[in-house]
Formats: structure tokens, C-alpha cells, sequence
């Protein structure tokens, strides 16, 4: 690992990492365990990529946590995943607080348990003033709602005169979208051998650098996430331009 921590140049960082947590029921099942299990061992990765990120000086760290199309899961699931969400953040608030880190929650709460809002909103409230690594946690989203949200507020607010057609630029979509206080990502990570983005972050990945493994999410860690970065940093980032335009 440290061989690894050396090749990463602290200059060169991402500024805002994405990740899609995939793979915690394929990797329960290879165990020969029931899905709940590897969504339980999942947050032993989830507290091991957030050090390694706030040790690394990483600005943003997103987390895909729950899809808007995930409430279609087993009953059983879905509830298991609620109440492990909760007992998560009733444990781990304090030591968010303790390292300066500050939570942030993307995605419909109104979706979410009265349980869940309510441990969600006092670890938002705990850690409102800490100036470390920004986790931001994507509950009950989508990229889709999102837009569609974001549509209907500029739609309401045209409509009441509030704000002009000929107004809307890209950056006002912008102030509309969940993500209005944070940089876009310039990394996404999606574990367990998928390549595709399920609906996370579909405006804001525009010029993201996307990177694949198939390590499942239980067993990804901090020499998962230098590999990460090392690739992310061997690459060119052109954003339309040539080559020759960068130099």
C-alpha cells in the first residue's frame, strides 16, 4: 500500500470522487451468505475509502448508498437496508465530527423512514461546521429524478415570472441540481466488474474519468482507491480540446 500511496502526486489530486458501491450481494452470495450479509460487511469499505480519502486531502467524496430504483428490491432487503442505514449513522456520526469531515445527502429523504430522516439530519446538523473531506451521501436518487426535479422548479418558477426563459443557462440548470454546492466529479469508481452508470450523476459525470474494477465493494479498500487515482492521474484530460492545445 504504501508503494502505491507514493506513485499518487498530492498535486494532482481529483478534487471530487465519485463512487457507485457495487457488488455487495454477489459478494454475499459467493460466500454462500444471504445479500444482507455483504451489505453489512460493505460498510467496513464505506469507513475505510472515507479515511483513505480525508487522509489523502480528497475535497468531495460521493457515495452511491441507495437508487430511487432500488425500493423495487425484495421487501425484506429494502427494510434491511433501511435499518442498517440507520444504526450505520448513529454510529459513525461522532467519528465524522471527530475528523472534521462534513455529511451531505443527495436524493428524495421524503422517500427515507422517519428513523432514517431523523439520524440523517442530526449527523447533518453535527458536522454543518467542519471544514475536512465533504461525504456526500446519494440516498433515494437518480440522475433522472434529478433532471426531472430541477425541470419543474425552472418550469414553476418561469411560470411565476421568476425567472426568465432566455435566463436559463447551463450554470442556472445547475443551481437546480442536487449537486449546486459541489464541483462536479472529475473521477467515478464503479466496483464489481459493471460498466455502465445507473442513472447516478448523469449531468454532473459529463467529463468525469470513469474507471471499472471488478473487486467486489466488500473487498475494495484504500490500495483499491490509490489504484484509482494512479490510473485516473495517467490519463489525459482534453475536455474537448487536442493534445497540442494542452501544452
Amino acid at each position: 500500500m504504501s508503494d502505491l500511496l507514493q506513485k499518487i502526486d498530492k498535486d494532482r489530486l481529483p478534487r471530487h470522487i465519485a463512487i457507485i458501491m457495487d457488488g455487495n450481494g454477489r459478494w454475499a452470495q459467493e460466500q454462500g451468505q444471504d445479500r444482507l450479509f455483504g451489505h453489512y460487511h460493505g460498510v467496513e469499505s464505506v469507513r475505510d475509502i472515507v479515511e483513505g480519502a480525508a487522509e489523502l486531502g480528497i475535497g468531495y467524496l460521493t457515495l452511491y448508498a441507495f437508487s430511487t430504483e432500488n425500493w423495487d428490491r425484495p421487501e425484506y432487503e429494502v427494510v434491511g437496508l433501511m435499518e442498517l442505514l440507520v444504526s450505520t449513522i448513529r454510529k459513525e456520526a461522532e467519528v465524522l465530527h471527530k475528523n472534521r469531515i462534513r455529511l451531505h445527502v443527495i436524493g428524495d429523504m421524503r422517500m427515507l423512514p422517519e428513523s432514517a430522516r431523523r439520524e440523517l439530519n442530526e449527523a447533518l446538523e453535527m458536522t454543518a461546521g467542519n471544514t475536512g473531506l465533504n461525504l456526500v451521501m446519494a440516498l433515494s436518487y437518480s440522475g433522472r429524478w434529478e433532471l426531472l426535479n430541477a425541470v419543474q422548479q425552472i418550469a414553476r418558477n418561469v411560470q411565476e415570472g421568476k425567472l426568465a426563459v432566455e435566463a436559463i443557462t447551463q450554470d442556472v440548470l445547475q443551481e437546480y441540481l442536487c449537486t449546486s454546492n459541489f464541483p462536479d466529479p472529475e473521477l467515478m469508481i464503479r466496483t464489481s466488474g459493471e460498466y455502465r452508470i445507473s442513472n447516478f450523476l448523469l449531468y454532473q459525470l459529463a467529463y468525469a474519468e470513469l474507471y471499472f474494477t471488478d473487486v467486489r465493494w466488500p473487498d475494495f479498500r484504500k490500495n483499491n482507491l490509490y489504484e484509482a487515482i494512479i490510473d485516473y492521474q495517467n490519463r489525459e484530460r482534453r475536455f474537448g480540446k487536442t493534445s497540442a492545445q494542452l501544452t
